[in-house]
């Protein structure tokens, strides 16, 4: 796929920004593929992302981070840039003022191109994700205290559904919680990532059968 035709099913399929509330329900979210789970009983808290996709001549990649090892959580994973609404943003605000902070991208250089699905989190977060187009490779310098490294994978190795699978963990309480993983290389792409990834892909390319958690454990 060119990049004019993949930035042109872009903008098809991606909701415009001006469809953006803060009320919006969430499409997709951690509970998928954990419908036994307990969702939180708190009002969620409105946050966004910034999925920056990089026009490379050689093939359109995604940018993402891991992040601080210093954070007092999901320390060294694999994140968007991206955080909680401050009052009076929309999600493309805090979209774009996150990846400045983090990694100061700037932006000006961001093509905002739509909203995927709203995600909500195990966590309590909904999330919009914003996609972002760059026409050029950016520069970025990484926010030693939110991010150790800024990386890009390629934009076909994730949109490639034999690239997705449901890996697990058992909880403490007995309960074994699935979630999307997109391992690349020596990264170890999940949790929420994966899962606004996946949303992504199926918004872009068309939907696919339930996944059946159950029939993954049985083959565990």
């Amino acid at each position: 796929m060119s990049l004019e035709t993949l930035r042109n099913r872009l903008v098809e399929r991606l909701a415009p920004v001006e469809t953006w509330r803060p009320e919006l329900i969430a499409a997709r979210s951690d509970f998928d593929l954990n419908p036994q789970a307990m969702r939180t009983a708190k009002e969620l808290r409105p946050a966004a992302v910034l999925i920056p996709v990089v026009a490379r001549p050689e093939g359109a990649t995604v940018l993402l981070t891991r992040r601080a090892d210093t954070l007092a959580r999901h320390t060294g994973q694999i994140a968007f840039p991206g955080g909680r609404l401050d009052p009076g943003e929309n999600a493309v605000q805090a979209a774009l003022r996150e990846a400045d902070e983090e990694v100061a991208l700037n932006p000006s250089a961001v093509e905002v191109l739509g909203l995927s699905d709203a995600y909500e989190t195990g966590t309590g977060f909904l999330v919009t994700p914003v996609i972002g187009w760059l026409r050029e490779a950016p520069v970025t310098t990484p926010s030693p205290d939110e991010v150790a490294e800024v990386f890009e994978t390629p934009w076909d190795f994730l949109m490639d559904a034999a690239n997705h699978r449901r890996d697990f963990y058992d909880m403490d309480e007995g309960l074994r919680r699935w979630f999307w993983a997109m391992p690349w290389g020596e990264r170890y792409i999940w949790g929420v990532t994966a899962g606004i990834l996946k949303a992504l892909h199926v918004r872009l390319y068309g939907d696919e059968p339930a996944p059946d958690a159950a029939a993954d454990e049985d083959a565990a």
